[in-house]
């Protein structure tokens, strides 16, 4: 009998080590989702404060990369002379423009860093604040990131204010420009009803839940009926028990939502 059940066992080993890469695919799944439910829970500040560093680091990482791999093109440029700062701004702010755009890898880190940690880190905010991503988020977030930009790397003519306020106007021009274009050429309907879905589209994103999102659709669980939602409701439109209790938990830690439950 116990070498029968050995022979059960060892037979189940190979089931259970069928998809080593599928399994750490869930399992870091897993992870992640547990960690935006964690972070959805904290406050502004601490949310936007972890995004922004997370950002910036994978940022700096793709810029260290790309920095590397192009090379210190601005290097080959003939510096100028500590002098000739005080004589000619101009020639200054060229080559500060060459070294922002063309810089070794230690630069670009520096750059790509300060764009994309600042760009997370206001669209985290903007979207706490607002319960929704849309085109004015996303320019206000761009905006952000390419004034900053413009004040670490030197980016534009002496004057940096006024560099500063270009480069964030170009940014939030160029941001708003893909955000309409990514949603006239995205396979999602933008249909009237999607509009009673901002806030459920927000929380799910936050918990790491998108994919039930449609089973909200499916049971008409439009924004108005999240202070109502329970345990029964959920499982009505078939979303798990993990899931569910991650949104119901969510749910009743949010003040708006406890104070329309009062009403």
């Amino acid at each position: 009998m116990e070498q029968g059940n050995r022979g059960t066992m060892v037979s189940m080993l190979p089931q259970q080590n069928q998809n080593p890469i599928e399994q750490l695919q869930a399992r870091f799944k897993h992870l992640e989702h547990g960690f935006r439910a964690w972070l959805s829970k904290q406050s502004v500040p601490v949310e936007a404060a972890i995004v922004t560093v997370t950002s910036g680091a994978q940022g700096a990482a793709i810029g260290g990369i790309m920095g590397t791999l192009t090379g210190d093109i601005s290097s080959t440029l003939p510096t100028p002379p500590p002098q000739a700062g005080g004589l000619n701004p101009q020639t200054m702010a060229s080559f500060k423009q060459a070294q922002a755009l063309a810089g070794g890898p230690l630069i670009q880190a520096r750059n790509f860093a300060v764009m994309t940690g600042v760009n997370a880190g206001i669209s985290c905010v903007m979207r706490r604040l607002r319960g929704k991503e849309d085109v004015e988020s996303s320019m206000v977030a761009a905006f952000g990131s390419g004034a900053l930009f413009s004040l670490v790397s030197g980016f534009g003519g002496p004057n940096q204010a006024q560099n500063a306020l270009t480069s964030g106007l170009f940014f939030a021009l160029v941001q708003g420009g893909l955000f309409k274009l990514g949603q006239k050429f995205s396979k999602v309907p933008s249909a009237d009803k999607d509009v009673y879905y901002s806030k459920t589209r927000s929380m799910l994103s936050n918990l790491g839940l998108d994919q039930y999102e449609k089973n909200f659709k499916k049971g008409l669980l439009t924004d108005y009926t999240l202070p109502l939602l329970n345990d029964s409701a959920l499982k009505e439109v078939r979303i798990p028990p993990g899931p569910r209790l991650l949104i119901l938990d969510h749910i009743q830690r949010d003040p708006e939502f406890q104070e329309k439950r009062k009403y």
